[in-house]
């Protein structure tokens, strides 16, 4: 073998080079495409591979040593291989963006681009994992059987309500992380805005009324976050209205919502619930109208974070609004995930967490909030993604969090 053949990257073309622009749609016209050509990742070494020494140590003979070491002392995995810094990040592909159900291959690209904020966000390495797969036990079976060449799972833009369960399940079984962004990463970025949007108005969180429109994955997290942080009156809607006790068609998840929220025993519409709260959440899409939102509260806020196309458009909000916020980039106060999970499990991994906790949560919240808590304005109440603070301060806020409930390993 020369030398040539076993040099890193750079002596032969990709396996599968990028297709010629001709052969894409619109060729020449999208820079979209563009950019996805041949994929937006690719695996590197981080050891040289420059002769034969180089070899008989990355490789066979000198691995042997290290599998033995493992075999023998299984906690060493975390010492001698990526497992400690890599996340898997798996979908099913049900429920991808706001495009629904499109499908494993289909999601590809979402998870690619999930996996590079990981790397350029929060330092942490992340595999994309497509699972052709719908049943829950067989996604809880098959996610366990890949998880030994993981440190975390990061569960994507799976349906709910089979997410709740799968997570569940996985988080029993598995030692390692687990954790469900469309869920917990914005719950922890809503809870981060509206502690520093309560801190500019002067506002008790506790004595806020919150309506959240939506039942899903996020809304479901989002109300228990909430609750969590001491938040009394929450109010969650889906498309039939409020989610009550007295409803006979709920799912077990909404069911549980009802004995855990709304605690004055509201009934009705969004539009009803909305007459007064203090707080809007919407993570549902469709549209709220503004005589809705005119009758809230004096010094409102409105998070309006369905994407592209807010419930509340944000000039509309802003009428009767103290604080906006949106899922989209071009507007003020931007709710954005990469806020959250990056910096979460760069913490977790950093400590070798076995799960993330409430508290770790939580604690992920309030280091959020605090990054620019001394920098407070109506159009500044989350950091901005490219905020180099933001991921070190969440990191080391949710670490301490894992040390203090017993879930850390180091």
């Amino acid at each position: 073998m020369t030398s040539e053949l076993i040099n890193p990257r750079g002596q032969l073309p990709r396996v599968s080079p990028r297709p010629p622009a001709d052969e894409l749609p619109e060729p020449g016209l999208d820079p979209v495409f563009a950019l996805h050509r041949g994929g937006k990742m690719e695996v590197a070494g981080t050891v040289p591979l420059r002769d034969a020494d180089d070899l008989s140590l990355a490789y066979t003979p000198g691995v042997a040593r290290v599998c033995e070491a493992i075999a023998e002392r299984p906690e060493l995995v975390d010492d001698y291989t990526w497992k400690s810094g890599t996340v898997a990040v798996v979908t099913d592909g049900s429920a991808v963006l706001g495009l629904g159900d499109i499908g494993p291959e289909a999601s590809l690209p979402v998870m690619e681009g999930k996996a590079i904020l990981f790397k350029q966000f929060g330092g942490v390495d992340a595999v994309p994992v497509a699972l052709d797969c719908r049943e829950v036990d067989e996604l809880v079976e098959t996610v366990a059987r890949l998880a030994p060449s993981f440190g975390g799972i990061n569960l994507e833009d799976i349906s709910a309500p089979r997410c709740f369960e799968i997570e569940r399940r996985l988080q029993e079984r598995l030692d390692i992380p687990v954790f469900h962004d469309d869920q917990h990463g914005t719950a922890v970025v809503t809870l981060a805005a509206l502690r520093n949007a309560v801190r500019l108005t002067g506002r008790d969180l506790a004595a806020l009324r919150v309506v959240i429109s939506g039942a899903g994955a996020a809304g479901v997290a989002i109300a228990r976050i909430l609750l969590g942080a001491g938040v009394d009156d929450v109010v969650v809607c889906d498309r039939r209205g409020v989610v009550s006790r007295d409803r006979e068609d709920l799912t077990a998840i909404k069911r549980e919502l009802a004995e855990t929220t709304n605690p004055n025993g509201r009934t009705g519409s969004l539009a009803d619930a909305l007459a007064g709260a203090d707080v809007f959440v919407g993570v549902s899409g469709g549209t709220v109208p503004e005589s809705a939102v005119a009758t809230m509260a004096p010094g409102a806020f409105v998070f309006a974070m369905a994407n592209p196309n807010p419930e509340v458009h944000p000039e509309v909000a802003a009428r009767h609004a103290a604080v906006v916020a949106t899922g989209r980039s071009d507007f003020p106060n931007q709710i954005n995930n990469v806020l959250a999970f990056p910096g979460i499990f760069a913490g977790a991994l950093q400590v070798r967490a076995t799960r993330i906790t409430e508290g770790m949560k939580l604690a992920a919240a309030e280091a959020l909030a605090a990054v620019v808590a001394d920098e407070l304005s109506p159009e500044r109440v989350i950091p901005s993604p490219f905020d180099e603070r933001v991921a070190p301060a969440v990191a080391a806020a949710v670490a301490d969090a894992a040390r203090a409930e017993g879930v850390a390993r180091l």
